[in-house]
Parts: C-alpha cells; sequence; structure tokens
C-alpha cells in the first residue's frame, strides 16, 4: 500500500506532496487485523514489558529468528508481523510499552482441555532472547462445543463465564496461573466461522493482557499510599504550628520542611504519573472491549463485565484516589507553603525596615560627630589665626602677606618645637629665650 497521491495518468501524472505522517496513519487502522483461526487450536500468549532500548532489541531479534527459519522480514517501522515458524503461527506485535508474541498451534479434536500442557509447546520461544520481563502468559484453547464441566477445569470461586452476543461461542476463565504460571481460557465453537473465531479469540486474548496492564497502577498506589498519609498528617501537624508560631527562625524552620514535604510528595507523583495514567487507558480498552463482545450469562455463572467490575474495580478505583489525593494535598501544600513565605517575607521586610532606621540613627550620628569636628578644627584654626606673629612663627607660619599668600618659615628652633615654643618661666626662674627674670622677680 501506498501513501502516494498520483492525478493523471501514470507514469506522467503530477505527483502530490503528502504529509509526512499519513503512512502512519494509514496503517495504523490494519496495525493488529483479526486473523481467521480454525477449531480446534491451541494459541499460547506471551507479553513482555518493553520500552525504549528494549523495543528495538526485541525487533532485531525477531528479524534473526526470522531469518534463521526462512520467513518474512518484518517491513521497516511495522509494529505488527506475521511468520510461519516450523509448524506454528507467529503473529509479533509492538505497544507502547509491550510486546506481545502469540503462537497458533492447531490442536486435536479429541484432546482434552489444556492438554498436553503449554509449556510444551512453544520450545521455539526459548530461541528468541528475552525481551524484557514477562507479565503475561495466556493459554487459550479452542475447541468444538460439547459436555466440558467448567467446573471440573476451573477454580469455582473465581470462574467466570458469558456467550457472545449471538450465543455463537463461550469463553470461560478463572484467570488463575496453573502450574506452568499460564492463565487458562477455554473457548467452545457452537457455529463459529474462522474468521469469527479469529476476532473472539484476539478480544478474549486483548482482554486479559490490558486487564494485567492495568492492574500494575495497583502496587504503586499502594507504595505510595503510606508516604502520602505521612504527609498529610504532617501538614496538618505543621499548619497548627503555624497558628502558634511567630519568631523568624521557627517560621523558616517551618517553612523548610514544608518544602521538603512538597518535595516528596511531587516526586512521587511524577514517578506514578504515566503508570497511573497507564492504567486509566488501558482499563477503558477492557470495557470498549467487553461492550464489543455483548456478554449474554451462561448457565448462572458471572460475565466477566461482573467478575471484573467486583475484582478489577476497586483497585482501579484505588489508583483514581490516590492520584486525587496527591493532587489535593499539592495544592495545599502550595497554600500553606505561601501563606507561611508570606510571613516570612513580611517579618524580613520589618526586620529590614529596623536595620534601615538603625543605620539612619548612627548616619546622622556620624553626620553629628563630622559636624563636631570640623566646627573643632574651624575653632582651632582661627584661634591660631589670633596669635601673635612671634610666636606664629615659632610654629613655623607666618599672616598672609599682601599678595593672599601663605608662606611656610624656618624657625631657629625648628629640631625641637614642642620642647621650646610656648615655653613660659616659672615663678623665680630666668626666662630662657630672653635670658632675664620675668618683672616681679629679682
Amino acid at each position: 500500500m501506498t501513501a502516494a497521491i498520483v492525478i493523471g495518468d501514470a507514469p506522467f501524472g503530477k505527483r502530490l506532496e503528502v504529509h509526512a505522517e499519513r503512512s502512519a496513519v494509514l496503517d495504523e487502522l490494519h496495525a493488529r487485523p483479526f486473523t481467521p483461526i480454525a477449531s480446534p487450536a491451541r494459541v499460547l500468549l506471551f507479553a513482555f514489558q518493553t520500552d525504549g532500548e528494549a523495543g528495538r532489541a526485541d525487533r532485531t531479534a525477531l528479524e534473526h529468528i526470522c531469518r534463521a527459519e526462512g520467513c518474512e522480514l518484518p517491513r521497516p517501522g511495522v509494529k505488527h508481523h506475521r511468520a510461519v515458524v516450523g509448524s506454528t503461527m507467529l503473529r509479533w506485535e509492538q505497544h507502547s510499552e509491550f510486546t506481545t508474541y502469540t503462537w497458533e498451534i492447531p490442536a486435536s479434536l479429541e484432546a482434552t482441555p489444556f492438554e498436553p500442557p503449554a509449556s510444551t509447546l512453544v520450545a521455539v520461544m526459548a530461541k528468541i532472547p528475552q525481551p524484557g520481563p514477562v507479565l503475561v502468559a495466556i493459554d487459550l484453547h479452542l475447541v468444538f462445543q460439547r459436555a466440558v464441566d467448567l467446573e471440573q477445569v476451573f477454580d469455582r470461586s473465581s470462574l467466570a463465564a458469558a456467550a457472545n452476543s449471538d450465543r455463537s461461542a463461550i469463553y470461560a476463565s478463572d484467570f488463575q496461573p496453573d502450574a506452568g504460571g499460564f492463565v487458562r481460557i477455554l473457548v467452545l465453537d457452537r457455529r463459529l466461522r474462522p474468521e469469527r473465531a479469529g476476532a473472539i479469540v484476539q478480544r478474549v486474548l486483548e482482554l486479559e493482557t490490558y486487564r494485567m496492564f492495568a492492574l500494575l497502577g495497583l502496587p504503586a498506589a499502594q507504595r505510595l499510599s503510606a508516604a502520602v498519609g505521612r504527609i498529610e498528617k504532617r501538614l496538618a501537624e505543621l499548619a497548627a504550628q503555624m497558628c502558634c508560631t511567630e519568631a523568624l527562625d521557627d517560621n523558616r524552620r517551618l517553612l523548610d520542611e514544608l518544602t521538603a514535604l512538597a518535595a516528596e510528595l511531587e516526586a512521587g507523583a511524577v514517578a506514578s504519573m504515566y503508570r497511573f495514567g497507564a492504567s486509566r487507558a488501558y482499563n477503558e480498552i477492557v470495557r470498549m472491549r467487553l461492550e464489543t463482545i455483548g456478554e449474554q450469562k451462561v448457565d448462572g455463572l458471572p460475565t466477566w463485565t461482573a467478575f471484573l467490575a467486583r475484582r478489577m474495580a476497586p483497585a482501579m478505583r484505588t489508583c483514581a484516589t490516590l492520584e486525587e489525593r496527591q493532587a489535593t494535598l499539592s495544592r495545599k501544600l502550595a497554600r500553606t507553603t505561601l501563606l507561611l513565605r508570606t510571613r516570612v517575607d513580611v517579618a524580613l521586610a520589618h526586620q529590614n525596615q529596623e536595620l534601615l532606621r538603625a543605620m539612619n540613627a548612627r548616619t546622622r550620628m556620624q553626620l553629628r560627630l563630622q559636624a563636631t569636628v570640623e566646627g573643632l578644627s574651624v575653632a582651632a584654626i582661627t584661634r591660631l589665626g589670633h596669635l601673635s606673629p612671634r610666636v606664629a612663627t615659632s610654629h613655623g607660619f607666618e599672616k598672609e602677606n599682601h599678595h593672599g599668600i601663605h608662606r611656610k618659615i624656618s624657625s631657629a628652633r625648628r629640631r625641637r618645637p614642642h620642647a621650646r615654643c610656648f615655653r613660659f618661666s616659672q615663678p623665680g626662674r630666668r626666662h630662657r629665650s630672653r635670658g632675664r627674670s620675668r618683672p616681679g622677680h629679682p
């Protein structure tokens, strides 16, 4: 199939430019077609969790198996492939996070349900490198209708059975693994054509596969539930402490703890976001597949819809409830943190205001001291200006001359200015500078 569009007679027609994703969109509608299956048959399905590099490695391994068996190789970019490997038909499908290997094996008309054991039927599976951890292993046995006591084949406590919309087939399972680890599903063919049988088989296999992957969210929810409960309790305690805490250091401590709780909550929410979203999507696929089959009750046994609603729906509600708790708790943490941060900001603003007020007071004090010092300096200089010329000369200064220029003059006693300047004689002693006694003394 080609995605090119040509207008006019080939090869001279005009080729239109197509969208880059047109081929992928067209192929998606035909990605997983129903394949006819003739009764009786055994169908074994393995689903491995593969994402990223594991998915690419698995595709490479499939190509090696096809080359070794002389089968047609998968086309580049396709997500499904069918190949005959020995006496079995292999159907390979790659999904967003898992890959399935489905083996269709002819069965005997007289064979007892689920005999021989499934583990002995696909030895070729051991040749394929395991692409990832296996989550789903299904053993489906398609047989012509006959007298089969379902309660002898399955566990009565978890047995669920139903007929399709036109009651042309009955399918039953107890959803429990057998000794080999396979979940067994029995399909009774009443009047199915191969195409119809293939559709019923594929839908039943998808139901069990998507049911398993949908329930992967439950262990994640159970692991996170304890942490979410602890954060909720601690948030209530911190909110109570906020009512009686006023000190800035205490508010900062509370803010740090709230931030740590918010980080822990967001880490768990981000880690589980994909898992919970995938669980919701898989659960919706299961619901749609059950609606498509149009189940009818059989011999008073619970249908798959009723059984899954009683057993699977609570698990899905647990995941949804925990996801809602995470979102609600995140909003409460953000609101509480905002309130506490506002209180801390107000306290810091008040503290900064007090600091600025103290700085202003110190600045005014410094200005006053500076003004006082300048005033004293001016007074001292003015006093020096009124001293006698002789005293001024002894200090090495003279008054401003008529040209307005100050000049420094040398003093005869410059060596020891502080020792010999302004030396006044004591009573009864002669004045050293003049060599005579002071007036009034001999």
